[in-house]
């Protein structure tokens, strides 16, 4: 008789069609359970998890007040259509709302991030009247039509169907596409070039740009400074709505509510999903300014979802914003990032050459590594194939992408865990891996 490991296994190999992904080769890691920032398999297998899965596990595994939430909503309403009022997503809108900027009052929920950002597109371009959307090279917003074609990495190139998308590069110093050498200087060369793609694409034809906040699988980029305060100023130039993906990066990532706060921004429209509730429940959503929000008074806005604030997601979003307020968790982001992560990982830094750069901030960081500190060549999918090996064999889960360490725990974390994960990455990095 197959163990729990082996028949979940054989049951995904058979049946289980992942993304992103050729299928023949695969052999997922098995996860039966999970508490805090940890998870385990069904014979007891425990790993520290520093992938809060997708990047979304902010409250952490298995929260009690999230499942007791989502257990009693379904006791008392487990669906029911988004024409009607429902006290429990009127209360997940009042959250959210009260933690967003001054003249932000209205909340279209969504069923994730990806069809956040398609409704935010639909409404920047009723708005404007306008068609096209800017979005940057390296990015992700989403699978679906607009938002994979708005994304700006290779999974864009098989996906292009959606119409009127231009891409630009923005700021990213340690790979500057504008000879940079500082901060200050890629700010300014990035936001030329933003207006020269604006007035070359025609600025009367351009509905919206569409940014992440701070871009989380592309690298954890933070903007440098005047950036966004910089592509605001712009938008405002030229009658430009501006949109921030907040999906990974909200609700306590980088030790903020919301990332743009540490950014002197305020976009039109602000996509959230995965933080909002960690995941428990799919949901997601678009809060909108009431300028936007007040042109749909008496026109009709063309969409919907079936379970657009289905009451499990919302019950779960309550929840998990009273708790995360209640426990401090976004104030324990800020404290490791400044005072745990940020050391601990320019140490690793400072005693590993592979290590190109560190960046980030609150629980989003990420170790950019190289073959050579000099010419920053990427290490290689053979190396970080290794590395993942590695970092399982010693009971870290992490998220790995392209030539980097996404190094992106729970916002539960203590300086305990941050500690036994740091051990772990040092170990790791220290062997012979460019050989």
């Amino acid at each position: 008789m197959l163990g729990l490991n082996e028949r979940t296994s054989e049951l995904d190999r058979a049946h289980v069609f992942h993304s992103w992904s050729a299928q023949g080769a695969l052999k997922p890691l098995v996860i039966a359970g999970g508490l805090g920032c940890r998870v385990w398999d069904h014979e007891g297998h425990q790993y520290l998890d520093f992938s809060s899965q997708l990047v979304n596990v902010n409250i952490g595994h298995q929260h009690p007040s999230v499942v007791k939430a989502i257990v009693e909503q379904a006791n008392l309403l487990a669906t029911i259509a988004p024409s009607t009022a429902n006290l429990a997503r009127g209360e997940a809108a009042l959250r959210i709302v009260n933690r967003a900027p001054d003249g932000f009052n209205k909340v279209f929920f969504t069923n994730g991030g990806a069809d956040a950002n398609e409704n935010a597109i639909r409404m920047a371009r009723l708005h404007t009247g306008r068609d096209k959307v800017l979005s940057t090279y390296r990015s992700y917003h989403g699978n679906t039509g607009a938002a994979i074609v708005a994304t700006g990495d290779w999974r864009r190139v098989p996906n292009e169907y959606a119409r009127g998308h231009v891409h630009f590069f923005g700021p990213y110093l340690y790979r500057s596409e504008f000879w940079a050498t500082t901060p200050e200087q890629e700010s300014e060369r990035a936001l030329q070039h933003l207006e020269r793609v604006i007035q070359s694409e025609g600025s009367t034809s351009i509905a919206a740009v569409l940014l992440e906040s701070v871009p989380g699988t592309a690298g954890v980029m933070l903007p440098p400074p005047g950036y966004l305060a910089g592509v605001r100023g712009l938008c405002d130039r030229y009658g430009i709505l501006l949109i921030l993906d907040e999906v990974m990066c909200g609700f306590g990532r980088t030790g903020r509510w919301f990332a743009f706060e540490g950014y002197d921004v305020t976009p039109d429209l602000i996509t959230f999903a995965k933080g909002v509730n960690s995941g428990y429940v799919p949901t997601g959503g678009v809060i909108i300014s009431d300028a936007i929000a007040a042109g749909f008074d008496t026109a009709v806005f063309p969409g919907g979802l079936t379970y657009s604030g289905h009451p499990l997601a919302m019950a779960s979003i309550v929840a998990a914003l009273d708790a995360m307020e209640e426990e401090g968790i976004v104030e324990n982001a800020a404290r490791i990032g400044r005072s745990v992560l940020a050391p601990g990982l320019a140490a690793l830094a400072a005693n590993h050459p592979i290590i190109g750069e560190v960046r980030g901030e609150g629980v989003f960081w990420v170790l950019e590594l190289v073959t050579d500190p000099l010419t920053r060549e990427p290490v290689s999918a053979a190396v970080m194939a290794r590395i993942k090996t590695e970092l399982l064999a010693r009971g870290l889960l992490p998220f790995l992408m392209e030539n980097r360490i996404h190094v992106v725990p729970p916002c539960v974390v203590t300086d305990a865990e941050v500690a036994e994960a740091l051990a772990i990455y040092d170990e790791v990095l220290s062997l012979d891996l460019l050989a």
